[in-house]
């Protein structure tokens, strides 16, 4: 029966919700009170489930619904440490809104939607059955589309309303057709069960339409434009997308990974949507001139990453990704708005250190050399050929963070904090990469050995990061080009391919609350 907290927190959520909906709108103090002792009441929960856990080991409750498909909780690390992480940020978000939205004459109704949307969510990453988890992936994309229509009138919300619910819906659509496929092959909707047992070709098919809806839910190429919209909404929504909204997608792979396992050809072309994502959505979000847009680019950029790591199987990597990026991500959100004052307040650097190539050079030998040396430490040799590519892509990174400490006019203090940093950061990346691992054992599957489509697919994502990483360090050199201030302006708008989708798509209606 402890098995059963999630759904008193569900229930919770769901009940103050529309005291929030039907009560007053303007200053509801007394809604807004019972919203806050919710939001702490599901944490508090999610925090028991953890000692449930502990106590009585991994279970699955029985199945309330008709035949095999219905509602049930499954109990194991990845839901805990999921609700655990919802609850949180549920909870920080809804004490934030409350001050944020003070005197909006919709406040009301945008908590309840709020919690319901919690709600949804905490079905979703807790269902031990594909029912609940279909309920759950639906329930939190009508939330989230009802708070981008905080502010109906604007027409960059309706559009970023319309977007995500084309995207949204299509997403719905593949998971119900996995679900479908997967009970009727089966004959059970038991999430258990179908990872034990799921093989074959109709596996192979559930496992298409899984990846299908994971990628339209988590905001992949092509269909990412309306989350580069999410400033039309009120802060507290960009905030609330990291609480499990856009890794919803990403939940449900993981959760369902056996089943993607049956399908290397599928997780291969996972691995390539997700790793140009990552490229397309970090080289647009360097280019945009505001900090929410920015931040909604690095999103779509870091689910990219995400469908990579599952791509090549690291399930318990991507769980990792999921709580930093989620942790990371909100906080980003949330103090946005000081952002600006920070950067006005803050000391004007000197001139700009322009590394030469020769010191690019040298900053990509150290890089490895350094990824080589702590990797050896942590026993880099027994990790798999898809960690190692995950490894080398992060030494990319640092490569970059030293090729600036090597420039010709950096100043040494500089050069010694970043290899210092450099250093921590790649031990950080093994140790975390380790403890995530020991933790999810039992839990998640980890990678299948390569095929020689999987190792074309990490050859030419690591060639890929190689070449942006390198083009980045040496963009100082090259920046004042004709050539690269058109790219500028190009990548701000995201290519233009969001106006080509809405164009393919029969220009979308307005979509209203």
């Amino acid at each position: 029966m402890a098995a059963l907290i999630p759904y008193l927190s569900i229930l919770i959520l769901i009940a103050v919700g529309m005291i929030c909906l039907m009560g007053r709108q303007f200053r509801p103090t007394l809604s807004l009170f019972l919203a806050e002792v919710a939001a702490l009441a599901a944490l508090a929960l999610a925090l028991g489930l953890g000692l449930v856990l502990w106590l009585y080991g991994a279970q699955t409750t029985p199945v309330l619904g008709v035949a095999t498909l219905g509602l049930s909780v499954r109990l194991d690390l990845l839901s805990v440490v999921m609700l655990m992480l919802v609850a949180l940020l549920g909870w920080v978000i809804t004490r934030f809104s409350v001050t944020y939205l003070d005197g909006e004459s919709h406040q009301g109704a945008f908590m309840g939607w709020l919690l319901l949307t919690l709600a949804a969510v905490t079905a979703l990453v807790s269902a031990g059955n594909l029912g609940q988890l279909v309920l759950g992936f639906i329930g939190a994309g009508i939330g989230l589309r009802k708070l981008l229509l905080s502010y109906p009138d604007r027409p960059r919300a309706q559009q970023a309303a319309a977007r995500m619910r084309l995207a949204s819906r299509a997403g719905d659509a593949a998971l119900i057709g996995a679900t479908t496929v997967l009970v009727l092959a089966f004959g059970t909707a038991d999430i258990a069960t179908l990872n034990e047992t799921a093989s074959g070709p109709m596996a192979v098919f559930g496992a298409g339409l899984l990846v299908l809806g994971g990628l339209l839910k988590a905001a992949q190429f092509p269909m990412h434009g309306w989350l580069t919209e999410v400033m039309e909404a009120p802060t507290p929504v960009s905030a609330l997308l990291h609480a499990g909204i856009v890794n919803a997608g990403g939940f449900v792979l993981i959760r369902l990974a056996d089943v993607l396992l049956t399908a290397p050809g599928i997780m291969a072309t996972l691995a390539f949507l997700g790793g140009f994502t990552a490229l397309f959505g970090s080289l647009a979000m360097l280019a945009q001139p505001a900090v929410k847009t920015s931040l909604a680019w690095s999103t779509i950029a870091q689910m990219g990453f995400m469908m990579l790591q599952i791509g090549l199987g690291l399930f318990a990597l991507a769980v990792l990704h999921i709580l930093a990026h989620s942790l990371y991500k909100a906080h980003a959100f949330l103090s946005s708005g000081s952002a600006i004052g920070y950067v006005a307040a803050a000391r004007r650097p000197g001139p700009v250190a322009v590394p030469s190539v020769r010191n690019v050079t040298r900053a990509f030998g150290l890089a490895l050399v350094i990824f080589a040396a702590v990797g050896f430490a942590f026993g880099l040799a027994g990790k798999p050929p898809q960690a190692f590519a995950l490894g080398a892509i992060l030494i990319f990174g640092v490569a970059y963070l030293i090729a600036q400490g090597l420039a010709d006019a950096a100043p040494a203090s500089l050069t010694k904090r970043i290899s210092v940093a450099a250093l921590i950061t790649s031990a950080s990346y093994f140790t975390l990469h380790a403890g995530i691992d020991w933790l999810m054992a039992g839990t998640l599957p980890g990678p299948a050995a390569p095929d020689a489509l999987e190792w074309a697919v990490m050859v030419l994502v690591l060639a890929s990061f190689g070449m942006v990483a390198l083009a980045q360090a040496l963009f100082p050199l090259w920046a004042g080009h004709p050539a690269a201030q058109g790219l500028r302006v190009h990548l701000a708008n995201g290519l233009y391919i969001a106006p080509l989708i809405d164009r393919l798509t029969g220009r979308l209606p307005a979509s209203r609350a």
